[in-house]
């Protein structure tokens, strides 16, 4: 996206492999991009990390120092909570005082603080799928702190480029992969965003799925009014909060009143492909008191690098929605 991108200019590109980015991304041969090795890096003015977290904390502090800003799209700086940090990551956290000056990455939630920063935390892919489309009614008050229910389904981008067996096309490709059924790291992201909207702690039970797809995320999230509700008022909620936000929409369609497959009412996740939008629509199972918000996003777009873009241009004084306009191919 910085290659479309009108205010931006790619001043360098990192790898532990220096040479011809087509090696790695062949969909960029002939544009005579370099990678080079991280100690050949010049001063510019905004920097996005994708590299492992200790490294992350490390050269944070290196380019924040040489006068640059940074949006972190790994792990290093989520939480708020060191303890909590240090306990899920497994490793004392090298340079806290970053942690503590890192704004936390969706726009939706931390606008003006994003605007001011020097220092962002992306949020992981899971973590904006299920924030976004808990938050209007967290906010709110209007559902059970202790019972928010995330199923999440994500396409194998999520695994990372590194081989693995669960990534791999004749283990995956008819294939469904739950993984870190508990305790898996999005949730404690999830429980922290979430908790300070409402201004009480909250639950999240989130089980993350991996699907026979290769980017995207639906998250499929379950919450219990406290008082009953009905689908439109859920629906009219969640557009008020996001009246102001150009890359969240409300995904409104009617809900047939017959027919045996109803699928009309729900996002797809391959509307979404290749963008910075996110689908949130809902319904109601009014008989059992559940609310169900279906949360559609492409899992390297806005759960990942495309709202990193949102970030820097935020963090530099440029329109939020620069280089970022594109919709999604259907079909994907």
């Amino acid at each position: 996206m910085v290659l479309e991108h009108p205010e931006l200019e790619v001043a360098w590109a990192t790898s532990r492999t220096p040479g011809p980015i087509e090696a790695h991304h062949p969909n960029l041969h002939g544009l005579g991009l370099r990678l080079v090795a991280p100690e050949a890096t010049t001063p510019c003015d905004i920097v996005m990390l994708a590299v492992p977290t200790e490294a992350a904390i490390r050269e944070a502090r290196r380019f924040l120092d040489e006068g640059a800003k940074v949006v972190d799209l790994g792990a290093a700086f989520r939480l708020h909570d060191r303890k909590t940090w240090e306990k899920i990551y497994e490793t004392p956290h090298a340079d806290w005082t970053l942690a503590e000056e890192a704004v936390y990455g969706i726009p939706e939630l931390h606008g003006e603080a994003i605007c001011a920063t020097r220092l962002v935390a992306n949020p992981g892919c899971f973590s904006s799928a299920a924030i976004l489309a808990l938050a209007p009614l967290v906010a709110a008050g209007c559902v059970e702190p202790e019972r928010l229910v995330v199923d999440g389904l994500s396409g194998t981008t999520g695994v990372g480029a590194e081989l693995t067996r669960a990534a791999h096309h004749p283990e995956l490709g008819s294939n469904l992969v739950a993984y870190n059924a508990v305790g898996h790291r999005h949730t404690f992201e999830m429980e922290q965003e979430l908790g300070a909207l409402g201004g009480e702690a909250v639950q999240v039970h989130f089980t993350p799925v991996y699907v026979p797809i290769v980017r995207g995320i639906l998250a499929v999230c379950h919450a219990f009014p406290r008082e009953r509700i009905r689908r439109d008022e859920v629906l009219e909620m969640i557009g008020a909060f996001y009246a102001d936000a150009p890359f969240v929409h409300v995904w409104d369609a009617p809900s047939p009143s017959t027919g045996s497959w109803r699928y009309e009412p729900y996002p797809w996740v391959s509307a979404v492909a290749g963008t910075n939008h996110c689908l949130i629509g809902a319904d109601v199972d009014e008989e059992r008191g559940r609310i169900i918000l279906l949360s559609a996003l492409d899992s390297i777009g806005k759960g990942g690098a495309q709202v990193g873009i949102e970030n820097v241009n935020m963090m530099l004084g440029l329109p939020r929605t620069c280089g970022l306009e594109r919709l999604g191919l259907h079909p994907h």
